[in-house]
């Protein structure tokens, strides 16, 4: 089911009645018909895979309590908490990843001349959502064994929390000590909070449909046909595919944030205006922000972090990157991918930028940024942007063919839509949504930031009316991050 559907816009209000005019009473009575409405949610795309959702969480759950139970033994802890670990990361691995390790063992082969027939390979679904929920429960392992949380006692809030719908398929990638502490107690309905809810799920919609949804035919078309296109037209498609990416996950992170508020729960956000970042560094603290602190918790920080050398901090941060590449998809693209943000990112730890602007915004004390802010904004949009080159490429050889074609292929082209709409809208949308989201910057949680009615009133009609607009009922409407 996707938020975007007709489906889901019956399935949310027969929900949100049930839980607070039906189930409201008691809080088991509440997380059991979410934990009905995740599985029917989840079991909507293949019933099938309800089954590994079931296999993570006993898994976890019983993990959780055996840590606990031997709190004196560490060693009997550790064996536990290695159950979990190994558990899950096999879980995820043969899903996801038995295929790229096959192939690319067959090709280590064919460079020595030998010859392997792919018997091997196997025809297997990938799992909707498994890279979120397989962390989400390892964390909580991980959490249990380092004393952070107690271990939760009751499985009916367990499972609720390994299967709440509005994050289960895309994140965000929730700890324990928030989104299980909230689960296992009494929620009361607000209606402020409902409301910025509905606004936070509104705003999400016109990023997913109306930027996300309305560039992705340029973007489809560009990628697909690199070779016949200019350079200009390479880096308009490249340009699109980051307002893309960026319309697409942050749009489905909004409608999941904004979800939870209806039913009493407060998620940690995921998006924090990442475009308007002054350095890589900046950029990772506001890009994705569940999945980099999963890797700065577990992995970063066991690994030594940045109380080691200079030396192995640079290790880690290469270790961070390309773990963090290759967990977005079995593909080597994704690992060029996480490299080369590994190569930009050391320079800015090197020199020690990686957390100066870690409490503020781009124009703290004014509106416009000054000319140095906006220089390394655009220099950080840059970097950013060629390095979706990688992410969004089928192969290696097509990103670097991609890439020879901006450096070589200098003729004048004026690039037509493939469905024939006029180019300029495209442009003057997105800019307005750039100066939109730089107004309201300080505050992810509340896009629709007027003290007047009338004006926000104005501002909704313009939404919809703009969402109605770009709508393409023939367009495959799935957020891009179902497929990690």
């Amino acid at each position: 089911m996707l938020f975007n559907s007709l489906e889901y816009f019956v399935f949310l209000p027969i929900m949100f009645v049930l839980y607070w005019f039906v189930f409201h009473k008691k809080v088991k009575a509440q997380n059991g018909l979410i934990l009905v409405g995740s599985y029917y949610f989840y079991g909507l795309w293949d019933w099938r895979f309800l089954f590994l959702i079931l296999a993570s969480t006993v898994v976890d759950y019983f993990v959780g309590l055996m840590i606990y139970k031997n709190e004196e033994k560490r060693n009997i802890q550790r064996a536990w908490l290695w159950v979990s670990i190994i558990f899950n990361i096999s879980l995820l691995g043969f899903f996801k990843y038995y295929n790229f390790f096959v192939d690319s063992f067959m090709d280590l082969f064919e460079m020595f001349g030998y010859t392997i027939h792919s018997t091997w390979t196997l025809q297997i679904i990938l799992p909707v959502g498994i890279s979120f929920y397989t962390f989400q429960t390892m964390s909580y392992s991980l959490d249990v064994y380092y004393k952070k949380v107690k271990p939760c006692q009751d499985v009916l809030s367990f499972a609720t929390f390994v299967a709440f719908f509005p994050q289960l398929v895309a994140g965000p990638i929730e700890r324990a000590s928030n989104l299980l502490y909230q689960i296992t107690n009494k929620r009361t309905f607000s209606y402020d909070q409902t409301v910025a809810g509905l606004k936070l799920i509104l705003w999400g919609l016109f990023k997913k449909m109306v930027i996300a949804d309305g560039i992705a035919p340029i973007v489809d078309d560009i990628f697909l046909n690199y070779d016949t296109y200019s350079a200009s037209t390479l880096i308009l498609g490249v340009t699109f595919f980051s307002f893309q990416v960026y319309g697409d996950f942050s749009g489905y992170s909004d409608i999941a944030i904004g979800t939870s508020k209806m039913f009493g729960v407060e998620l940690m956000s995921n998006f924090k205006f990442p475009n308007f970042s002054r350095n890589v560094a900046e950029y990772w603290q506001r890009w994705h922000v569940s999945l980099s602190t999963w890797f700065r918790h577990y992995l970063y920080i066991p690994l030594g972090g940045s109380r080691v050398t200079k030396l192995k901090s640079v290790r880690n941060i290469c270790i961070i990157f390309l773990v963090s590449g290759f967990w977005h998809g079995a593909n080597w693209t994704f690992i060029f991918w996480g490299g080369f943000h590994a190569l930009a990112y050391i320079p800015v730890f090197l020199m020690e930028r990686n957390t100066i602007y870690k409490d503020n915004v781009v124009g703290e004390n004014t509106f416009f940024p000054t000319i140095t802010e906006l220089g390394q904004l655009i220099l950080t949009f840059g970097i950013v942007t060629f390095s979706r080159i990688f992410f969004r490429s089928e192969s290696l050889t097509d990103s670097f063919q991609f890439i020879k074609g901006i450096f070589t292929n200098f003729h004048y082209e004026t690039y037509h839509h493939p469905n024939g709409y006029r180019m300029v809208d495209y442009f003057i949308l997105l800019v307005a949504f750039v100066l939109y989201e730089y107004r309201i910057r300080r505050d992810e949680r509340n896009p629709f930031q007027f003290k007047s009615k009338v004006v926000r009133f104005l501002v909704y009609t313009l939404v919809i009316f703009t969402m109605l607009l770009f709508y393409d009922s023939g367009f495959d409407r799935s957020f891009i991050y179902f497929q990690f």
